[in-house]
């Protein structure tokens, strides 16, 4: 008896601990794909950026003022649509992280329920027979 419950629980350690390395993994998976989305995205506007001040330093009159004007409306522009863009991608990164955290939990619930569903089954079957 002692024998079947230290099993049932070493089974289940063994389980959970899979279940948490796999889950590490995922997180760590979905943080490294945002960072990398994060980080190219400001490297994209940052260099935009840097390229809008350096030719709006060269500006010496009203002509030069007017014809930067705008540049920088466009430059404002694509970089609101470009962190807009950035963030349905991220949030559909991390959606997709959710789901597979989801899916995993679900999978190791249902495997840790049929395993006990059999144990207990070959007890009640073992009890029955002993009689």
């Amino acid at each position: 008896m002692y024998e079947q419950f230290n099993s049932q629980v070493l089974a289940l350690g063994k389980s959970f601990a899979d279940t948490a390395f796999k889950a590490h993994s995922l997180a760590v998976e979905g943080f490294e794909r945002i960072t990398d989305l994060q980080l190219k995205t400001l490297e994209n506007r940052v260099s935009a950026a840097v390229e809008f001040w350096s030719e709006a330093a060269e500006v010496r009159d009203f002509d030069g003022l007017k014809a930067i004007w705008p540049k920088s409306a466009n430059l404002i522009k694509e970089s609101t649509e470009k962190f807009y863009a950035n963030g349905q991608e991220v949030f559909g990164v991390s959606l997709k992280t959710a789901e597979a955290l989801g899916q995993l939990v679900k999978g190791s619930v249902d495997a840790a329920n049929e395993n006990f569903t059999k144990q207990v089954n070959a007890v009640k079957k073992a009890a029955t027979t002993a009689k």
